[in-house]
């Protein structure tokens, strides 16, 4: 028996896996059970005797996380569900194409190896933490370094440990403005720390992500839907609980698509012989120099050669006690 402990379901997309293999997803259960005995004596308007009982069982079961296991069994039973766990294991794999050749995108596919969580809001929220932190001690003297690092720079020093002022915008604010600015401390200081979250929310969109890194180079993106089912829903319970570290983590689901193998820069070549703009070769276009922009891990795109899996659900198996039980 395999115990998964979840990370993520799509409750919404497993029921309508499951309604397409099964025609439909049972939840309810009824069952009805009656016994009855007559005697009559005599003509029937005489006098009769009836004796009679019954039963009804009536069960409403939510499946919840339960729904996924079925899936799965159904999608191996169909041969519709490719373990390739082993396979992305083998640098080979990737760098001959045989890989993509033989995984077309929208495979359904079961992939386990290493991996780590990622949330860009999580990065800010943190590196705020560590930006306050550095401030208190730095208010409190026990930070010398630093305090003689604000000494030295006059009146500008005094300033040292305010949040940034920002122009007043319409949107809402932006996840580095809460990073406070502190001196350099170990080779960053607030400025720092800002430029690494807005590099974030190009790279990893805002959002929690499941990163797989089976071999060297290789990325495997799952980005997980905000309102389906999480095992927790907030960023900083995720990661209090599961940390930053590499962990052996289970994806299901589809493949969205590769990363591009396209070098060259696209042409914006999309307009007709009378001048208008013929608007297909317009969108491709665009969508060229965005490929090409994922290409070079600047927006949040699959990577050559890895690919995004567009998930059913996450999870990491729960290990069997290795403990022997003591003889009585």
């Amino acid at each position: 028996m395999l115990l998964r402990e979840f990370l993520y379901v799509d409750t919404d997309k497993v029921r309508a896996m499951l309604a397409q293999l099964d025609g439909g997803v049972a939840e309810e259960f009824r069952e009805t059970e009656r016994k009855e005995k007559r005697t009559t004596v005599g003509p029937r308007v005489a006098g009769q005797y009836f004796q009679g009982s019954g039963s009804e069982t009536y069960t409403n079961k939510s499946l919840g996380d339960a729904l996924f296991p079925m899936l799965e069994q159904a999608l191996e039973a169909e041969s519709l569900l490719r373990d390739i766990s082993e396979q992305v294991c083998d640098p080979g794999q990737w760098s001959s194409g045989e890989l993509k050749r033989g995984l077309p995108v929208g495979t359904l596919v079961r992939v386990t190896a290493m991996g780590s969580l990622f949330d860009t809001r999580y990065a800010a929220s943190a590196f705020s933490a560590f930006g306050s932190v550095m401030v208190g001690l730095n208010d409190m003297g026990h930070l010398p370094v630093v305090k003689q690092a604000n000494q030295s720079k006059g009146k500008q020093g005094g300033q040292q440990g305010r949040t940034p002022k920002r122009k007043p915008t319409d949107g809402p604010a932006a996840l580095e403005d809460s990073i406070p600015d502190f001196p350099d401390i170990g080779g960053a200081d607030g400025k720092d720390l800002r430029a690494f979250v807005r590099i974030s929310k190009g790279v990893f969109a805002p959002g929690l992500h499941v990163n797989l890194t089976p071999t060297k180079g290789v990325l495997i993106n799952s980005r997980l839907q905000e309102g389906r089912q999480y095992l927790d829903s907030e960023a900083d319970i995720l990661f209090a609980r599961y940390g930053t570290e590499q962990q052996e983590w289970t994806a299901v689901g589809s493949i969205g698509s590769y990363g591009t193998e396209e070098t060259s820069l696209p042409e914006m070549d999309f307009y007709n012989a009378d001048g208008s703009v013929n608007r297909a070769n317009f969108a491709e276009a665009m969508n060229a120099q965005m490929r090409n922009l994922g290409r070079l891990g600047f927006i949040d795109l699959p990577q050559h050669p890895g690919f995004s899996l567009i998930p059913f659900a996450v999870y990491r198996s729960i290990p069997r006690s290795g403990a022997v039980a003591p003889a009585h």
